[in-house]
């Protein structure tokens, strides 16, 4: 590449001929300057100079991962010397080793930033740099362009199935027989365990969209489970492979107009036809993510009498007439498609029956828990993108002759912002060791109410950090796109994490209600034992 003096790069200093300096790297931007956002007048005051400074006060450093390739012409200074190879030490530095990603305070989970911890193993670690490549790699850059879309290209699913990332969304354990053994970071299916879940879960959430999360993992994580645990041999070789390998798409159709967190009477009906051969489905669901692309449904129906024992779980598709859907205008999470769903005299057949008749509540309720926790991690992750964005213009951003971070009341909201998050993480760490203990029965009893806790607490800390940011980036949080553009996109999203799986009151309501109960019986066993 060309080398450039600071001399030569002055000479270029109009909007006919139009050269500027960032990071020692020199850009011919004469060509862009029409199609600069903020207008060419902006760099034709520094055409000709050093403009990284201006440029890092407006700008997040990807811009020029997207736009610098085709501007760049050159570098200044002398071109370096090769120098000899310094082998690193053998013994490693106590200091660094353990240390992963941006380093931005409290932007990651302790362990990321060299804390102990017994949770997680070197599987787990090469798990974490595998998801984040691929993440700043293949979702990252798109973000902003998928969510202004409303919409994202179907071979993100591909990818992400070769990438040994797709199928992890389910959970374990890892679902060899349909997917073959290939995970990322080279972890071995035996190996894969809920702190791997929780990593990739995790590590998705960072390009801060729920509706690319949603759109990616969204109907999958919450969709296929039903047919893993419940379903027949000839449902899971139907959908399953397919799902997993990101051929086809799958989604959870509970929520009706009328039937939210109230799932024990929802409406839509499932009746058996003469022949025997047929359940004919009519009814409604709403806000469906993933519905407008779906291929398959997990749709909840009532297949017999009121309340929670007459509910069903069937899985119709597509293809079957009387199916149609649309995509429905919400605040945000735009690309994951919610969805309005009508079933009109829909002929599903009988073997498309998820388990049991009359079993769907159950099935429904066992399901609730991957889902919330999901819904946790992901609002936690929000959370943290919130204050690391936050927490990286402080650091930039000059006020009063100071920089932001110098003012004692900034510090003071990204404190606050810290506090919670790693209490809310460190319960979310809490509970996924559960899972890694507990079989899937206990873990159903034992779990349900603290983690609807966790929900609420994680939406509401998520909620909470969102506002914060807003105020620290100021006008930059009311506009899409630009340096605000994470932040902006987030605020607008935090009712969708703090009502979907299940509405802050509910979740509070039922955590209570549910330790009551488990207390009151471990009295009576208490009792009874001594007897």
């Amino acid at each position: 590449m060309k080398t450039f003096t600071a001399e030569e790069v002055a000479k270029h200093n109009n909007d006919k001929d139009c050269w500027i300096i960032v990071d020692k790297k020199v850009y011919d931007v004469t060509k862009f300057l029409q199609d600069h956002p903020g207008g060419k007048k902006v760099i034709v005051n520094v055409a000709g100079k050093d403009a990284s400074k201006q440029f890092h006060m407006f700008h997040k450093p990807q811009v020029l991962d997207k736009y610098g390739p085709q501007l760049l012409i050159g570098t200044t200074g002398q071109p370096q010397e090769s120098k000899a190879v310094v082998k690193a030490p053998t013994t490693p530095d106590p200091l660094t080793n353990n240390l992963f990603g941006d380093l931005v305070p409290y932007g990651d989970p302790a362990w990321y930033q060299g804390w102990n911890t017994p949770y997680y193993n070197e599987s787990h670690k090469r798990l974490r740099a595998a998801v984040r490549a691929f993440v700043e790699k293949e979702i990252m850059p798109f973000t902003h362009e998928w969510d202004e879309a409303k919409a994202m290209p179907k071979d993100l699913f591909r990818k992400s199935y070769e990438a040994g990332i797709l199928p992890c969304v389910i959970g374990p354990p890892f679902p060899v027989k349909y997917v073959g053994t290939h995970i990322a970071g080279g972890v071995k299916p035996e190996e894969f365990d809920a702190f791997h879940d929780l990593i990739v879960t995790d590590e998705i959430s960072r390009c801060g969209s729920g509706g690319v999360v949603w759109g990616l993992m969204g109907g999958l994580g919450i969709g296929l489970p039903p047919i893993t645990l419940f379903g027949s041999e000839y449902l899971k070789d139907k959908v399953v492979g397919p799902c997993l390998r990101g051929e086809k798409v799958i989604c959870l159709a509970i929520t009706e107009p009328w039937a939210g967190s109230d799932v024990a009477n929802l409406k839509t009906t499932a009746t058996k036809s003469p022949c025997g051969k047929y359940y004919i489905v009519n009814g409604e669901k709403k806000w469906i993510t993933n519905g407008v692309f779906a291929d398959y449904f997990t749709v909840a129906v009532r297949t017999g009498g009121p309340g929670m024992k007459g509910v069903s779980l069937l899985l119709v598709e597509r293809t079957m007439p009387g199916v149609t859907t649309r995509q429905m205008a919400c605040s945000g999470v735009w690309p994951s498609g919610t969805t309005y769903i009508d079933f009109a005299d829909v002929k599903v057949p009988v073997e498309n029956l998820i388990g049991k008749e009359n079993s769907g509540f159950k099935y429904i309720m066992f399901n609730f828990n991957h889902e919330r926790m999901g819904i946790a991690v992901q609002a936690t992750r929000f959370a943290r993108v919130c204050l690391e964005e936050a927490m990286k213009y402080a650091m930039k951003r000059e006020t009063f002759g100071k920089k932001l971070i110098d003012h004692p009341v900034i510090r003071y909201k990204l404190a606050q912002m810290s506090r919670q998050i790693e209490a809310t993480y460190a319960a979310i760490e809490n509970a996924v060791y559960q899972f890694t203990i507990m079989d899937k029965t206990e873990a159903m009893i034992k779990l349900g109410g603290p983690i609807a806790l966790l929900k609420a607490q994680s939406t509401q800390v998520f909620e909470y950090c969102a506002r914060e940011a807003a105020q620290i980036f100021g006008g930059l949080a009311y506009t899409r796109g630009g340096q605000g553009e994470k932040v902006e996109r987030l605020y607008r999203e935090v009712r969708a994490f703090a009502i979907p799986g299940g509405s802050e009151e509910i979740m509070l309501d039922l955590g209570i209600r549910q330790a009551i109960k488990q207390a009151e019986m471990v009295k009576a066993f208490t009792q009874n034992s001594k007897l």
